[in-house]
């Protein structure tokens, strides 16, 4: 009696362990015709594993500088908010790649697939380019734009300047781990981030502190430390291309320029960067508007803006998972497949982020706590978890939709609602409820929360309409 209760209880556990070591492995699955559950979780298990190593970067580096200051934490939040725009146009770039790859892959059109990818290479040089020259040349004007004061452009400037002269390093692990994303071949995403984050992790402390033979360079060590650790991620990752054994697969061929296939892209990519670009410059309007009440709420939204990225990008990366299946099934002509496809990742979305909001609003004192001693900032942040975690169940269900909406190429709809929700909501409302009506930096997280909420009911509204499915891309 006893050996048959084990039994099972170790079976299961034997099968849960295979099934999150195979997820983990380097395979070449085709992922339209295995159980919807099944290649979801296979997908689902290294993407997300791959966004929590992202957000690691943001959490290590401001673990590290907290100790250095309000104003060293200002100027980290300042600059990141300037990069935003920078992944913004990164990631709507790497929407497209991967929708399109997901697509080719789907099709069984894998040398398609690299060309694209070959031509995303020298798109990714041009942008990478021209932010590093104006991060280089103006950062301190880019500070005080955002309204830093003199004492956080003076600690922050090189910082800036390295983070964005070093754009490069962020544009390619977008774009390749896109490409990646798009094949199927996850853990090779999972892997670069992983690399570029322990590096990081060792670099960051060596560089900032002065430990050992290392020179102390304070809040200018962590932009040295990160744009070390990604140039690492994204060498491996183009080795990868070019010898490794991925359905994606690089020969020099593909590096010559194809004009008409860039403008392609360019075209697809337009409405998802623009997608990006107003959900990012949103961001940075209302670091502007929690300016206006001082240092401590600036210091306050950059660690628990922080903070809230470890939680969603992990939930992103079911959302990616998700849009790749779809992109993948739409591409073999599997239309309802990838309507199941969308539901079942919102289903766990919703469970997972449900879970995590009510532990960021149970525990808020003593997690930020953990990056910060000054009163101000932990009552500030206090309030920034608690709003914007009451908010995750809606997000979750939003975040998958608009996702999978992107991975079935139909960028321009997911750009409409957010600039309806964003910028003729969320920034008027956050504004009036904090500066006019006197909540403060709680009204910004009330018009977060209460825009987001808007974004779903939109997004779930429009995915049943079913017009998606016939998009091209």
């Amino acid at each position: 009696m006893t050996n048959n209760i084990k039994k099972p209880s170790q079976t299961s556990w034997a099968q849960k362990k295979a099934f999150f070591l195979s997820s983990l492995s380097h395979n070449k699955r085709d992922f339209t015709v295995a159980p919807i559950k099944y290649s979801l979780g296979l997908l689902a298990i290294p993407m997300m594993l791959e966004m929590s190593m992202e957000a690691i970067f943001a959490v290590v580096d401001i673990v590290f500088v907290s100790w250095l200051g309000t104003n060293a934490i200002a100027a980290v939040g300042i600059t990141e908010a300037i990069v935003t725009v920078l992944y913004a146009i990164a990631t709507g770039l790497g929407i497209t790649v991967t929708a399109m790859v997901s697509r080719r892959i789907g099709e069984k059109k894998p040398g398609t697939a690299a060309k694209i990818v070959g031509q995303t290479i020298w798109i990714g040089a041009l942008i990478s380019f021209i932010t590093g020259c104006i991060g280089v040349l103006y950062a301190p004007d880019l500070l005080r734009l955002l309204g830093a004061s003199e004492a956080v452009i003076t600690e922050g400037k090189d910082f800036a300047s390295i983070l964005l002269g070093g754009s490069f390093s962020i544009v390619y692990l977008f774009l390749l781990n896109a490409a990646f994303r798009g094949a199927g071949d996850a853990t090779v995403a999972l892997r670069s981030l992983t690399i570029a984050n322990l590096l990081n992790i060792i670099l960051d402390p060596c560089l900032i502190f002065g430990l050992g033979p290392f020179p102390e360079l304070g809040v200018t060590g962590a932009a040295v430390a990160t744009t070390i650790g990604r140039t690492i991620g994204v060498s491996y990752l183009l080795y990868f291309l070019f010898v490794g054994n991925g359905r994606v697969k690089l020969a020099s061929r593909d590096l010559i320029l194809v004009p008409s296939l860039i403008k392609r892209i360019f075209r697809v990519s337009l409405y998802a960067i623009g997608q990006f670009l107003i959900t990012t410059s949103s961001w940075i309007v209302l670091i502007r508007i929690i300016a206006l009440f001082g240092t401590a709420p600036v210091a306050a939204y950059t660690v628990t803006l922080r903070l809230m990225e470890f939680v969603w990008l992990p939930c992103w990366g079911l959302g990616n998972a998700t849009a790749t299946l779809v992109g993948q099934n739409l591409g073999a002509k599997k239309p309802e497949r990838a309507k199941q496809t969308v539901w079942e990742g919102a289903k766990y979305n919703l469970m997972l982020m449900t879970l995590l909001g009510l532990i960021q609003i149970i525990f808020a004192p003593q997690i930020i706590s953990l990056f910060s001693t000054e009163q101000e900032v932990i009552r500030h942040g206090i309030n920034c978890l608690r709003i914007i975690g009451a908010g995750f169940p809606a997000y979750a269900i939003g975040m998958i939709i608009i996702q999978s909406l992107n991975g079935a190429g139909d960028m321009i709809t997911p750009s409409i609602m957010n600039f309806i929700c964003f910028w003729l909501i969320q920034i008027p409302l956050a504004y009036w409820l904090s500066a006019i009506v006197n909540v403060g930096p709680s009204g910004v997280f009330i018009a977060i929360i209460l825009s987001e909420t808007l974004l779903t009911v939109m997004a779930v509204w429009f995915f049943r309409k079913d017009s998606w499915l016939k998009q091209q891309i």
